[in-house]
C-alpha cells in the first residue's frame, strides 16, 4: 500500500462524520441511562462499568459505520441480512436461555442474534427497493412479506413475541416509507387483524396469560398481575416531581421485578417524575426527528428508506416499552432503548445510528 492510499484512508476515518446534535443526544441518554442504572442496581458499580463499556462498543461501531459510504453499506446489507438468519438458525439448536433459546455463547460473551436482525431487516428490505420502481406492486411487497417473514418467523420460534413484532415493524416501516397508497395499507391491515384470531391459537399459553393479565392484572396480584401492578405503582408514586435520585423504593426494597432491564423506566419514574419522564421522551423525540430529518434530506432510496425506518422504528420500542410499563400494554419484554441494561441491542442500535450518520454525512456525494 503507497503512502497516496493510506493517507487517503488516514483522512477518510479521522474528518469528522458524526452528526453532532444526533451524537450529542445519544451520549446524553447513554448518561441518563448509567446513572439511572446506578440507582436501580442498589449502586452496583459493577452492573454500570458493565453497560457503559457496552456503550463504548456500541459507540465505536457508530463511529466506524459514519464513516462507511451508503453505497458500501447497500451493497453489505444482504450479506448482513443473511449472516442474521444464519445465527437465527443457530439459535434453535445451539442458543440458551431462562425461557427459551434467544442467546448465542460466543465463549467471550454471549450475543443475541435477533438483535441484530432489527437493523439488518430494514436494510436488506431497503436494498430490495432501491432498484425497483416505487410504490411497490403487488409482486414487490409479496417479496417484501418474505424478507420480513423469514427472520420473525424464526424468531418467533425461540420464542420471542416481542423482538418478532419489532423487527417485523422495521420492515413494515420500510414499506410505508416506499410509498404504499392508503387503500393497500387498510386492505393488508384489515387481512392482518382478520388473522389475530388465527394467531391466538399459535401463541403459548404464557404469552396468553400475559394477555390475560394485560386486561385485568388484580385477578391474580401476587401471581401473574404482579409485575405490572408493582411497576404502576413506581409511576405513580414518583408525582409530579419524583421521590430524587437513590430514593425509589420499589427496586431498592425488590418489590419491582426486572428492573435493570424490561421495567428500568418504572424506576426513572419513581425517581425523576413526570417531568423526568416528559424529557426523557422529549429526547427520544428529538433523536426519531432528527433521524426522519435525515431521511428527507437523503439524496437517493437506499439512504431515505433506511434512516426513515430506523428513526420510526425506535419509537416503537419507546411507545411499546413505555406502555408496558404503564399497563397501556401487555408486557412482552421489550426493554427500553439505550436506558435498559443490555448488551446486544445497545450496540445494534448504535450500530443503526452510525448508519444514519453515514447517510447524513455523505448525502452531497450522493447523486
Amino acid at each position: 500500500m503507497n503512502l497516496s492510499v493510506l493517507g487517503g484512508l488516514i483522512r477518510r476515518f479521522a474528518t469528522p462524520r458524526l452528526d453532532l446534535p444526533l451524537a450529542g443526544a445519544l451520549l446524553l441518554l447513554m448518561a441518563l441511562s448509567l446513572t439511572n442504572l446506578y440507582s436501580a442496581a442498589g449502586g452496583n458499580t459493577g452492573l454500570v462499568i458493565s453497560q457503559a463499556l457496552r456503550f463504548a462498543v456500541g459507540f465505536a461501531a457508530l463511529w466506524v459505520l459514519s464513516r462507511i459510504p451508503p453505497l458500501q453499506l447497500r451493497l453489505w446489507a444482504p450479506w448482513i441480512f443473511a449472516g442474521g438468519l444464519l445465527l437465527l438458525a443457530l439459535v434453535p439448536v445451539l442458543g440458551t436461555g431462562r425461557s427459551g433459546r434467544h442467546w448465542l455463547n460466543l465463549g467471550v460473551v454471549f450475543v443475541q442474534p435477533s438483535e441484530f436482525l432489527k437493523l439488518a431487516v430494514p436494510m436488506a428490505l431497503a436494498a430490495f427497493l432501491h432498484s425497483r420502481v416505487l410504490p411497490p406492486t403487488w409482486r414487490d411487497l409479496a417479496l417484501a412479506a418474505v424478507i420480513i417473514g423469514l427472520p420473525t418467523g424464526l424468531i418467533l420460534l425461540q420464542p420471542d413475541l416481542g423482538t418478532a413484532l419489532l423487527v417485523a415493524s422495521s420492515g413494515v416501516f420500510v414499506i410505508y416509507l416506499a410509498g404504499i397508497n392508503w387503500q393497500r395499507i387498510m386492505l393488508l391491515s384489515a387481512a392482518g387483524l382478520s388473522l389475530a384470531p388465527v394467531g391466538w391459537l399459535f401463541l403459548r399459553e404464557y404469552q396468553r396469560d400475559r394477555l390475560r393479565t394485560f386486561l385485568n392484572p388484580e385477578a391474580d396480584p401476587l401471581g401473574a398481575g404482579w409485575n405490572i401492578i408493582q411497576s404502576k405503582i413506581a409511576v405513580g408514586s414518583g408525582g409530579l416531581w419524583g421521590k430524587g435520585w437513590l430514593q425509589g423504593t420499589q427496586s431498592r426494597l425488590e418489590f419491582l421485578p426486572e428492573h435493570t432491564t424490561d421495567f428500568i423506566l418504572a424506576v426513572y419514574a419513581e425517581e425523576f417524575g413526570l417531568v423526568g419522564v416528559a424529557a426523557l421522551l422529549a429526547l427520544y423525540l428529538f433523536i426519531i426527528g432528527r433521524c426522519l430529518w435525515i431521511a428527507a434530506n437523503a439524496r437517493e432510496t437506499w439512504s431515505r428508506l433506511t434512516a426513515g425506518a430506523i428513526g420510526l422504528s425506535l419509537s416503537v420500542y419507546v411507545v411499546v416499552n413505555g406502555g408496558m410499563v404503564s399497563g397501556l400494554l401487555p408486557v412482552v419484554g421489550v426493554p427500553m432503548p439505550l436506558l435498559s441494561f443490555g448488551g446486544t441491542s445497545a450496540v445494534t442500535l448504535l450500530a443503526g445510528f452510525g448508519v444514519v450518520m453515514s447517510i447524513h454525512a455523505h448525502r452531497k456525494f450522493m447523486g
